[in-house]
């Protein structure tokens, strides 16, 4: 699933590139919709849509776009001290936060009907905001997970305890499913690397970078902590030793780089083919634990790694795997545990990691917490108080616009042949729009949920979101489910059911603004359209059909034009630096670079087509041609810490958003001619320079 911003999953990154959610700005500074530019227009006020108080008139668009739009919200912002990073999207999200919590709050104030969602949403908030209560109880609710740890004996019952942390642990082997790469109507199992503490593999090898080797010193000191907190006997050789065994899974496992290749991570083979390759896992029993029975196919997402990690599993010692299983399963529970374990939680996910100075405040973490647990129910609620269906309306129109034009640019591709660009349309009629929120709401029947339990709430709702998953192995994919809730701000498109959607809480200021002249509109959600439908033909999208299977339908010569042109475009980003010695990994975030850049061609021609020919207003000092590239900055607003850059750079295939602001517009013609770049401008590019792909 490629995500316009990724988010807490695919976990933001599923590392924790960000606070769960977020704190108001407390310099008031910032809010894109907060100052509005207007001018009269066919006798009424017309809004342009721009944020002119955020602008720095001392910067140049020519030179800059992202500081001449973004310039002086950036002097005047402070990031909140519990984030690790502020902007239009973190800004936009403490909105939706904000309306999370109204929601919450009045459910677990009074009594509602016994077994509904809203009892269970109430009782999930409260049992979680009811820190005294934690911190009451102690280690009392944490002493089964840990005797089960103790209790195993032998290589069949660590893989067991992995197959039933399914979901809940952050394990070596981890298993999703999903559609089929080759029959995409059928779910079928994937087995994939993780294990690891750190974000991403070169946390725990690099031993060049020094931020790096900080943020292993402040994990090792974490574990520690943790090991101390339930009463090892010696908790520095705990961590050491814990230490020591993600490196060596983290030596074995595949970087960033090559876990975008969809054929190299595409291995069908039967459970029978993976234990002959894989000895050293009990594969039965892990499957088994996971409710994963009478497998037939699976497929394998780093083979090398997976063999190497069932290895790593057998020959090990066992009290190493306990000690990783206690303090791994420590830190996914920390933050409903006593106060001496959310404290060293934050020094470590927060202070450490991300560079925030304070921890979010509880009720924020209660709000994510109920996202999480029981998003779809809130999304329920959440779409009655805060979804306009005219919104959707118009939203869908934009849609229809940006596919059209999506449409029109492939048959004016001069580097593609007629083939080729007739089995790109082909996929593209194939799309599905999904816009504001599911058709069929998520039944959350089985779930339980027990007032004053906040461990056993979040260890029901991990069991019960994983058993949701595991029951639909082997079955047909259900192209009604969505994979984000109504109140997430983002977007995504999926290859695999080839559909792109826009949650309810993304169709608002700066990305779309019902009461702004639509050049900003088409800058922002326009783009975000457009980038969402340009993901279908990214270098991962472009190797699914329209039915969502992985299958080659280009000819060679296109294919080796599309990638020459793919290169250039990871070349041109490998150039940017966001931290000292930190560069964009431009193989990394090629596929959002990609689409980032369509998306903005595809858009800036959909908006020409909304004019029907007619000239736009001149709205704040500035032609509907420059709002357009104005509005698409504005949305790229964001101010983050170093330590937080360091994990996007890592491991996040986005790019920061000062370079997703200027990078696509240097390629882009209309923007040359609408501000009229000359050489020596620091954002000019000759024309026989810029790339053009679709």
């Amino acid at each position: 699933m490629n995500a316009l911003f990724k988010l807490r999953r695919l976990t933001l990154l599923l590392l924790p590139l960000a606070s769960l959610s977020h704190a108001a700005d407390p310099s008031g500074a910032g809010s894109p919709s907060s100052i509005v530019a207007s001018s009269s227009h066919a006798g009424g006020s017309l809004s342009s849509g721009l944020d002119l108080a955020g602008f720095d008139p001392k910067v140049r668009v020519q030179d800059d776009l992202f500081r001449a739009v973004n310039g002086g919200w950036l002097k005047a912002t402070v990031i909140p001290p519990a984030k690790g990073s502020h902007g239009s999207f973190e800004i936009l999200r403490e909105q939706s936060d904000e309306q999370v919590r109204a929601i919450v709050e009045a459910l677990a104030a009074s009594p509602q009907a016994a077994g509904s969602d809203e009892a269970k949403i109430g009782a999930f908030y409260a049992s979680f905001m009811d820190t005294a209560a934690i911190d009451r109880a102690g280690l009392k609710v944490l002493k089964p997970l840990l005797a089960e740890i103790d209790a195993i004996s032998d290589r069949q019952q660590l893989a067991q305890w992995l197959g039933r942390a399914q979901g809940m642990v952050n394990t070596p082997v981890q298993l999703s499913v999903g559609p089929d790469a080759k029959e995409p109507l059928l779910n079928r199992v994937r087995a994939s690397q993780g294990g690891l503490g750190l974000p991403e593999r070169d946390y725990l090898l690099n031993q060049s970078d020094k931020r790096m080797a900080r943020a292993r010193a402040d994990y090792q000191t974490y574990l520690q902590s943790l090991a101390r907190l339930i009463g090892l006997d010696q908790p520095a050789e705990a961590a050491r030793r814990v230490l020591a065994l993600e490196k060596k899974i983290a030596e074995l496992h595949w970087d960033a780089v090559a876990n975008r290749d969809v054929q190299r991570t595409f291995n069908p083979m039967t459970p029978a083919e993976l234990a002959a390759k894989a000895p050293g896992l009990d594969w039965p029993a892990f499957f088994a634990a996971a409710q994963l029975n009478n497998i037939d196919r699976l497929s394998v997402t780093q083979p090398s790694a997976i063999i190497g990690i069932a290895q790593l599993l057998g020959e090990a010692p066992l009290a190493d795997w306990q000690l990783y299983a206690k303090l791994h399963s420590v830190d996914a529970y920390a933050v409903v545990l006593p106060k001496a374990f959310r404290a060293a939680s934050f020094a470590f996910h927060g202070r450490a990691m991300t560079g925030s100075k304070t921890p979010l405040p509880r009720w924020m973490e209660g709000s994510a917490e109920v996202n999480e647990a029981l998003g779809e129910a809130v999304g329920k609620l959440y779409v009655a108080r805060h979804f306009t269906p005219a919104h959707a309306a118009r939203m869908k129109s934009l849609v229809d616009n940006l596919m059209a034009e999506f449409g029109e640019s492939i048959k004016g591709l001069s580097w593609m042949s007629p083939q080729t660009q007739a089995a790109a349309q082909d996929k593209l009629s194939k799309y599905t729009i999904k816009i504001g929120h599911p058709s069929q709401w998520r039944d959350y029947s089985a779930l339980q949920v027990t007032a004053g339990e906040a461990l056993l709430n979040r260890q029901n709702a991990a069991k019960f979101a994983w058993a949701r998953e595991a029951a639909k192995a082997g079955r047909p994919v259900d192209r009604s489910e969505w994979g984000m809730t109504p109140q997430t701000v983002n977007a995504y498109y999926d290859e695999t059911v080839n559909e792109i959607v826009f949650p309810a809480a993304i169709l608002q200021p700066p990305f779309f603004d019902p009461n702004a002249d639509d050049a900003v509109n088409y800058g922002g959600i326009g783009a975000v359209i457009g980038h969402e439908i340009s993901h279908g033909f990214d270098d991962q999208g472009a190797q699914y059909d329209g039915d969502g299977m992985l299958r080659n339908w280009w000819t060679e010569a296109d294919a080796k034009a599309f990638d020459a042109l793919g290169t250039r475009l990871a070349a041109q980003f490998d150039a940017y630096q966001a931290l000292p010695g930190k560069k964009v990994n431009g193989r990394l975030t090629l596929g959002e670079n990609i689409a980032d850049l369509s998306g903005l061609q595809i858009a800036y021609k959909a908006y020409l087509r909304s004019l029907g020919g007619k000239p736009a207003p001149v709205l704040a000092g500035y032609t509907g041609e420059q709002r357009f590239f104005l509005g698409f900055s504005q949305i790229w607003r964001e101010k983050v810490r170093e330590q937080q850059m360091l994990q996007q750079l890592s491991a996040d295939p986005h790019s920061p958003g000062e370079f997703r602001a200027n990078a696509g517009v240097v390629n882009h013609d209309a923007f040359h001619q609408a501000f009229g770049t000359k050489p020596g401008d620091k954002l000019h590019k000759p024309a026989g320079e810029r790339i053009k792909i679709w």
